[in-house]
């Protein structure tokens, strides 16, 4: 055999490992080794993490849900940066563009199906509420003895209707199943809304000697703040959407989203300020409506939270101001029993200094402040605001 053969022999077997080439090199082996093609799943992690989340690529409509499912199943900016890329937005464009091209089942994704005709009108249902709660307030102002009970449970029957109908629809629509475990709070919260008041009142009198005055000026305005609070969900909805297109990390979006969430609760409380002084004038009743504002602003971030696939603070929250204002009344009514007088003392205590809207007011917005400091640390997730499948 020549040396040119023995040269060649050693060109076809060189191996690709560099340290083996550095040493073959010694030996006369020139620098260019042509060497296999590596395996693109060895050197391709992108692929590996489309493998692994292969239903979120398949089902995603654009790179932000994408960007939105990484971030929900623990994916970082930092943890992005192992895959070559500066942050979770970089690597879902990859993952979506690639999944296009290279994807066999994907290239027959059909785009998410639009909202049925119904579903559009949220806006229009958003505004029932308070028109039935307003027609209730007016027969109820109109009647007196039993036609006026029969006005009150017609009212609050179709309120009630009217308020599902309204919050089944649009951006404050929950996911099914999630809806009913806030029902019975919500429920006692806006019947304390209307009869808790007076009830602790006349119960801190020595009464009630008969029937106690109904508070509805609070009701009806928390009734007209439906259409505000969808309003305001839409707007955050909307501006996350932008926010996420825009950001080009999740702490950058995140750090945009903390203003837009506190803007978007003021101004849901400014319209429920407005709303509670509009409605006490019109029904010259008292405006003292602390414990109607901080109802409001409790129930509206329930719902968002609800809204966005977190029920489990909002439950809490809510089921919380609902025992808290049941112990209340409980304790004043349970003081008369002999040598009970001591559990009297706390209600009686607030009522005294600050009159008995301070009861709900610091109940509610106690519930309603921890539900802020929560609702600013999970809206701010890209994930939280992906659409479900399904929506648009």
């Amino acid at each position: 055999m020549t040396s040119d053969d023995v040269s060649a022999s050693r060109d076809l077997v060189a191996p690709p490992d560099p340290v083996l080439r550095a040493a073959g090199d010694g030996l006369g082996v020139p620098e260019a080794v042509p060497r296999p093609a590596p395996r693109r799943g060895a050197v391709d992690p992108v692929k590996a993490l489309m493998h692994r989340h292969r239903e979120l690529c398949e089902r995603a409509v654009d790179p932000l849900e994408i960007a939105a499912g990484l971030e929900a199943h623990g994916v970082t900016d930092r943890t992005a940066a192992r895959f070559r890329h500066r942050d979770v937005f970089s690597l879902a464009e990859e993952m979506y563009a690639r999944v296009s091209r290279d994807g066999e089942e994907s290239a027959e994704r059909q785009p998410v199906p639009c909202a049925s005709g119904p579903r559009r009108g949220w806006a229009v249902f958003a505004l029932m509420p308070g028109a039935l709660c307003a027609a209730a307030v007016i027969g109820v102002r109109l009647t007196d003895g039993q036609p006026r009970l029969m006005a009150a449970a017609l009212g609050a029957l179709a309120v009630a209707l009217g308020l599902r109908a309204a919050l089944d629809r649009g951006p404050l629509r929950a996911p099914s199943g999630t809806a009913g475990r806030t029902r019975t709070w919500t429920c006692w919260l806006i019947a304390y809304a209307l009869l808790g008041d007076g009830l602790l009142a006349a119960g801190l009198e020595g009464g009630p000697h008969g029937p106690w005055p109904l508070a509805l000026a609070p009701v009806l305005a928390l009734a007209l703040s439906c259409a505000p609070a969808v309003w305001c969900a839409h707007l955050l909805s909307a501006r996350a959407r932008r926010k996420l297109t825009a950001s080009r990390g999740l702490t950058e979006f995140a750090e945009s989203m903390r203003p837009l969430i506190l803007g978007v609760f003021a101004l849901h409380l400014g319209a429920l300020t407005a709303l509670l002084t509009l409605c006490g004038t019109i029904l010259k009743e008292p405006t003292g409506y602390a414990g109607a504002a901080a109802l409001g602003a409790l129930l509206l971030l329930a719902r968002l939270l609800t809204a966005h696939g977190f029920a489990q603070a909002p439950v809490i929250a809510l089921r919380a101001a609902a025992l808290a204002e049941a112990v209340a009344l409980g304790t004043v009514f349970a003081g008369r029993l002999p040598g009970c007088s001591f559990l009297a003392s706390p209600a009686e205590t607030v009522v005294h200094a600050w009159g008995p809207g301070a009861v709900p007011a610091l109940v509610c917005g106690a519930a309603a402040l921890a539900l802020l400091v929560h609702t600013t640390r999970t809206l701010t997730r890209a994930s939280a605001h992906a659409p479900p499948s399904g929506a648009t």
